[in-house]
């Protein structure tokens, strides 16, 4: 009778039983770091798109900010309009004037921070787990000898796939 086979993942006592085994387990643990990769892929692509709708929900706010302040610079005028006809001493229009200031200066702040967290966010690459499949690729010797590193696909580099 021959002995349990220890789990995948586990380090065996002694040399593979045989060649058959030894495969299978190789093969259960390349499947086993693909599964990984899959879902560090996963993990990088939604918390970099995370960032984008952040951005992106700065941003429509900075657009608010900035339509109300054109709604009350044109009220303001409409008010200033009013105060040069002739019998009216109201002064109304200097209040909506302020404010479309304020809402200006709340629009170009929110848009900046918006603008910052979009370009940090992209594009969202799975940059880790690109490094990580390329180390792999190295470390298990999928090119030949001396033939180089060959670029991941759709990376753009000289034997890239088109």
């Amino acid at each position: 009778m021959s002995a349990p086979t220890p789990p995948p993942g586990e380090p065996r006592d002694g040399p593979p039983l045989n060649i058959a085994t030894a495969i299978a387990e190789v093969s259960e643990r390349a499947t086993l770091l693909i599964q990984e990769e899959i879902e560090l892929a996963k993990a990088e692509v939604s918390e970099k798109a995370t960032k984008l709708a952040k951005g992106a929900a700065v941003g429509a706010a900075a657009g608010v900010f900035v339509l109300m302040a054109v709604i009350f610079a044109l009220i303001g005028c409409a008010w200033l309009l009013y105060f040069y006809l002739p019998g009216n001493d109201f002064t109304f229009f200097w209040g909506f004037f302020a404010m479309a200031v304020i809402l200006l200066a709340l629009g170009v702040v929110a848009g900046l921070v918006a603008a910052r967290v979009v370009k940090r966010g992209s594009p969202p690459v799975p940059s880790m787990a690109i490094e990580e499949a390329r180390k792999i690729r190295e470390a298990v010797g999928a090119t030949p000898p001396g033939a180089g590193p060959r670029p991941m696909p759709g990376t753009g580099g000289p034997g890239a796939d088109a």
